[in-house]
């Protein structure tokens, strides 16, 4: 950035605790002449007490903040919940506003507006092969056969006790192939 750069306001990238991210947007946003930007991911995982809802940020340990470098350096960095700016060095780089909003708007277009919580859904169809992640089949692959959305539940066709079987399982006790990302 020129020296001249300086008087204006520009996207940085913050550094943040850990798992604290939520906690520095907040403080942040609470300042003036600060904008924030701290996409978070929602998805749900199968966990030993059943299926639960994780929420986990897009960037673990950091966010986006726009802001007046010259002006709010100080405050920024002994902020709560943050560790400071990302630096190399002695400088402090600006994240280009093309790349912030772009991102920002990829993230608006699969959430509500003013909304940085993307929720995401498993996606599998008939005919994908996936492997049991829990439970006494842990480990066994299959073909999927029907999926009942709704009920979150897929029936998976395998070789079992010598024979081809349909079985119902728990859409979130499968493990889902790998799709490029459209």
């Amino acid at each position: 950035m020129n020296q001249n750069d300086f008087n204006e306001a520009a996207w940085f990238c913050v550094r943040t605790q850990t798992k604290r991210e939520h906690i520095a947007a907040e403080r942040l946003r609470e300042m003036e002449g600060i904008e924030v930007f701290c996409p978070r991911l929602r998805y749900r995982k199968a966990t030993r007490r059943g299926t639960v809802w994780w929420l986990e940020p897009l960037f673990p340990g950091y966010l986006l903040a726009k802001f007046n470098l010259l002006e709010l350096e100080r405050a920024v960095t002994y902020c709560q919940g943050v560790r400071g700016l990302v630096r190399f060095g002695p400088e402090i780089p600006a994240v280009p506003d093309a790349f912030v909003e772009t991102l920002r708007s990829e993230i608006r277009s699969r959430t509500t507006p003013d909304n940085e919580i993307m929720t995401l859904v498993p996606s599998v169809q008939c005919g994908d092969e996936v492997e049991v992640a829990s439970g006494p089949l842990a480990g066994m692959r299959g073909v999927v056969v029907a999926i009942a959305p709704a009920a979150e539940r897929v029936k998976i066709l395998m070789d079992f006790l010598g024979q081809p079987q349909a079985i119902d399982m728990d859409l979130f006790s499968i493990l889902l192939p790998r799709r490029p990302i459209p």
